[in-house]
């Protein structure tokens, strides 16, 4: 990897994004907490508040990370806790993950965003398969650098044989697994030896503690900071004067008179302008939160994604992924699913499982499931495409995240490793495409976007209205429905379009519970096509 120029804000400081990981018990907790006491970055009420707690007793450095009521009562961290402070030389983000295996899904959600990953292993136990199960996500996240903490080193008499012993497994474990830079470092985060100051107690170790090592260790290149993205999140119009796509940058960087395409369409048109909070901006970079005008009235909608002309990005509705399920109930194959990516949902599938990863050999097992927290490689179709890179070109857009839609619960992480994959066009059509019926009242034109948003998104679609049965001796009231079920239950999307009232969106799956309906009709007041469609697609998905 290269060295990348360097992350700032505000200041001028370079910006460390630090993920903490390992087993309960490990002292994460412990040693974020040595951290921050050592380095003098706790605010003096909350240094009051631990004093008080401590009731007169050595300080427990854990309770200035362990925030939440149920982690003080559990003793355990159940949810990512961010930390946030700085030195001379650096800011840092510190997300500290849980210990727990049934929290991997947290470690998963701290790691995918962060430069460096903090490891820590007790020094007692040595490599456990927790330890293992973090530094394969931390690889598979590709954070760019590991580092190793062998902590309670004062409880095996500051031996270095065991801190060798432990850093050689360790090696020989991530071997060939990825090209991360994996450093060790012996500590005791209770006592503070190689913290934030060198200890006495191991003189063997040459190398830095852990804050020096945070503060002198070199970024590396970040790939999305080469190709322009912005999955828009939303549509600006305060008036007929303005019309801006607001989203945060993922990749690379734009300026005002680039131009632009919507890469759903292929449309084009030149900046106008870099809006922001602060105000306007003549140019802004990867991870930027804007709004950018366009010089032409274009198709641009919530969901699309804008790139520079001369950056193409795949669209593809058949890719392969890694995922770590973090669902309760395991993964079934060709049960609907939404995949939701960057601003984008679509339903899909996971239409076959190429191996499970064993955690403790790195071995991939042939498998027809994964259980929580298990990881694999998949292949995912879905009902329309999506515009994405690989995880390896650019983490954001190269990542998704699967949604049950019966709960409406995240059920996995992933991480796109192919972009496209050739499948039977059967396959692709067959996602979701069970018969569903949409009554809407009171707008020919919302009924006709409705229609047309479906299609585009992949949906086969039939629309009905009261004008067509006009003079054929059938009652609109009575027979419509008729017709409908008979359509839907041909695999149809059937919108039927009533005369007269207000808009109101009527579903017929009896599968939806009764207040879900109530709350669509309640907010159905002040919407369009595009806006039906989107609201719609979590019941589409569920009725596959």
């Amino acid at each position: 990897m290269t060295t990348v120029e360097p992350k700032t804000a505000e200041g001028g400081h370079e910006v460390l994004r630090i993920s903490t990981a390992g087993s309960v018990d490990d002292g994460k907790s412990t040693l974020i907490g040595r951290l921050l006491f050592d380095s003098k970055a706790i605010p003096d009420d909350q240094y009051e508040a631990i004093l008080r707690v401590s009731d007169g007793e050595d300080i427990n450095l854990a309770l200035l990370t362990d925030g939440l009521r149920a982690e003080r009562e559990q003793q355990i961290t159940i949810d990512v806790a961010y930390r946030y402070f700085s030195t001379a030389k650096r800011r840092f983000i510190i997300a500290d993950t849980p210990g727990h295996a049934q929290y991997t899904r947290n470690m998963v959600t701290g790691a995918s965003t962060a430069d460096l990953a903090l490891i820590l292993v007790d020094a007692r136990k040595g490599l456990l398969n927790q330890s293992r199960r973090h530094a394969v996500i931390a690889a598979l996240l590709r954070v760019p650098r590991v580092v190793v903490a062998v902590n309670k080193m004062d409880l095996v008499g500051f031996e270095e044989s065991v801190f060798r012993q432990i850093e050689s497994e360790f090696r020989t474990f991530l071997a060939g697994m990825s090209d991360q830079t994996v450093d060790f470092v012996p500590i005791s985060a209770l006592q503070g030896d190689n913290v934030v100051e060198r200890s006495r107690n191991m003189p063997w170790y040459g190398g830095p503690a852990i804050l020096e090592y945070l503060e002198t260790v070199p970024l590396e290149a970040d790939p999305s900071h080469g190709l322009f993205r912005l999955p828009v999140q939303c549509v600006i119009r305060p008036d007929q004067n303005f019309r801006g796509f607001a989203g945060r940058i993922t990749g690379g960087e734009i300026s005002v008179g680039a131009e632009v395409k919507v890469a759903r369409n292929g449309l084009r048109s030149r900046v106008r302008s870099v809006e922001t909070a602060d105000g306007s901006l003549t140019s802004a970079r990867v991870g930027d939160s804007v709004i950018l005008t366009l010089e032409d009235e274009i198709d641009v909608s919530r969901g699309d994604t804008l790139v520079r002309v001369e950056h193409s990005i795949d669209s593809t509705q058949a890719f392969e992924a890694t995922i770590c399920w973090m669902g309760e109930q395991p993964l079934k194959l060709d049960r609907p699913y939404i995949v939701a990516h960057s601003t984008r949902e679509a339903a899909g599938q996971v239409r076959a499982i190429d191996y499970r990863l064993d955690i403790e050999t790195l071995e991939r097992v042939g498998a027809e499931t994964l259980e929580l927290n298990e990881i694999g490689r998949v292949a995912i179709t879905t009902s329309r495409p999506l515009f994405l890179d690989t995880y390896q070109d650019n983490r954001a857009t190269g990542g998704f995240i699967l949604i049950d839609p019966a709960v409406n619960v995240p059920v996995a992480a992933g991480m796109i490793t192919r972009t496209q994959v050739d499948v039977d066009a059967g396959l692709r059509e067959s996602v979701v495409q069970k018969g569903l019926i949409v009554g809407l009242e009171g707008s020919v034109s919302i009924a006709v976007e409705l229609e047309a948003h479906l299609r585009e998104a992949g949906y086969r679609t039939v629309r009905l209205g009261a004008d067509l049965f006009d003079g054929s001796g059938l009652d609109f009231e009575t027979e419509v429905w008729n017709v409908a079920q008979v359509l839907s239950r041909q695999g149809a999307i059937v919108i039927v379009l009533a005369k007269g009232g207000d808009v109101q969106i009527i579903l017929t799956d009896d599968a939806l519970p009764e207040d879900e309906l109530g709350t669509l009709y309640a907010r159905s007041g002040d919407v369009d096509g595009a806006d039906l469609a989107h609201r719609l697609e979590p019941y589409l998905v569920g009725t596959g």
